[in-house]
């Protein structure tokens, strides 16, 4: 069973629980924004964020502002989160500021034929876990102690370090997934996983890998400053 969903390409991962603010200035997507806002009380004021794969984020646009083919087509990753619509600021040029938190996760099944200026879908809603896993259990006790060492390397405060990571396995993976210096399609490839447990492994290996990286970089006798500049005559 699919629903049609409004879709926002964007060039970042978007996560169940994890907040994303955006500044809207396309016209299309204001006249999404005005949408959403203008819902029955009680309806899901929601829209699917989609990392982009290949192209650009402003599309150029033809008659109605609807996205016309060339420069401005986008290639679109299958798998997306929908942002909840939590807080609109109108600003004096028309434009919006808003801030949005992950909610849940699709697959696209077609990019639909609408009269709407931005783009919509039909998507498949993804599974989540559900009950307890005691393998999940003990793959988040490891991951919370390689991600704490992690932040040890990028962050120069012992305090930040010491905040509290959520227990909770599934929460605790989309945090670390959406935190760690990854890349779109480390990212995008960790949204896609549905299990909890696979998730956490595969960040596991993804959080290793970085830290043996930062190790080397630490390792470097020169500070990269130096490095990246020629030397200074005496």
């Amino acid at each position: 069973m699919t629903a049609r969903l409004p879709v926002f390409p964007l060039a970042t991962v978007l996560f169940p629980g994890l907040v994303l603010p955006l500044h809207i200035f396309e016209e299309r997507y204001r006249a999404l924004v005005r949408h959403l806002v203008d819902l029955p009380e009680g309806a899901p004021r929601e829209f699917g964020v989609v990392a982009i794969q290949a192209g650009w984020e402003v599309a150029s646009t033809g008659p109605g502002h609807r996205p016309t083919a060339g420069v401005g087509d986008v290639t679109l990753h299958e798998v997306g989160c929908t942002a909840e619509l939590r807080q609109v600021t109108e600003l004096a040029d028309g434009g919006f500021d808003i801030v949005t938190v992950g909610r849940r996760r699709f697959r696209i099944a077609e990019v639909a034929d609408s009269a709407t200026p931005y783009l919509t879908a039909d998507v498949e809603w993804l599974p989540e876990p559900a009950g307890p896993d005691e393998v999940a259990d003990l793959l988040a006790a490891r991951v919370i102690a390689v991600f704490r060492q992690y932040l040890g390397l990028i962050r120069s405060d012992p305090e930040e370090i010491s905040e509290q990571l959520p227990e909770d396995p599934t929460v605790l993976s989309h945090l670390v997934a959406a935190t760690a210096a990854l890349t779109v399609d480390d990212r995008q490839r960790l949204l896609a996983i549905d299990d909890t447990a696979a998730r956490l492994r595969a960040e596991l290996r993804l959080l290793n890998r970085e830290a043996a990286l930062l190790r080397q970089v630490r390792a470097v006798p020169v500070p990269l400053a130096e490095l990246a500049s020629p030397p200074t005559p005496n």
